[in-house]
C-alpha cells in the first residue's frame, strides 16, 4: 500500500519541538526546486535557509503539500512558499538539533510492456554475441 509522504508530518513536528524549546526553527530549502518562491537574491549555493519562527513571520501554514508565510526581507515584505519536497531540513538556530531529509525520489515508472522475445530467461551475458565476464585473481 503506498503512503504518503512523511515529510510534512516530521517537519510539522520538529517546528513545534524546536519553538517549545525557545529555540528559533531553520528551514534549509533546495531554491531551485519546482514551485518554490524564495527571494532569489539570499540564494547560496541553489539553497536557501529561512528563519520560520513566530516572531520572524506571519500567516505561517505547514501544510501536508506545501510551507507557506509572510516575512521580511531587508524590510520589504514577501510571500513565502515551499513545496514540501524542497525543504530539505529543519533545525533549531541555537544548537542545530533538528533533521536533514533525503532528497525524495520521484516514484519509479511502469514498466513497458514487453514482447514474448524480450522476456527470455537468458540473462545478458548469456546471449549470442556478447562477451562473457572475465574474472582473474589479484594479489
Amino acid at each position: 500500500m503506498a503512503m504518503t509522504s512523511s515529510r510534512p508530518y516530521v517537519v510539522r513536528a520538529l517546528y513545534e519541538w524546536i519553538v517549545e524549546n525557545n529555540c528559533t526553527p531553520y528551514i534549509l530549502v533546495n531554491a531551485f526546486g519546482e514551485g518554490v518562491e524564495v527571494p532569489q537574491e539570499h540564494v547560496r549555493d541553489g539553497q536557501i535557509v529561512l528563519n520560520i519562527s513566530p516572531i520572524a513571520v506571519s500567516d505561517l501554514h505547514l501544510g501536508n503539500e506545501s510551507l507557506n508565510f509572510e516575512g521580511r526581507f531587508g524590510g520589504i515584505p514577501k510571500i513565502v512558499s515551499v513545496p514540501m519536497n524542497a525543504v530539505c531540513g529543519i533545525y533549531a538556530k541555537e544548537n542545530g538539533q533538528g533533521m536533514i531529509f533525503d532528497p525524495e525520489l520521484a516514484p519509479p515508472e511502469p514498466p513497458e510492456p514487453t514482447t514474448p522475445e524480450e522476456t527470455s530467461t537468458v540473462g545478458p551475458s548469456e546471449k549470442k554475441g556478447s562477451p562473457k565476464p572475465a574474472l582473474r585473481i589479484v594479489k
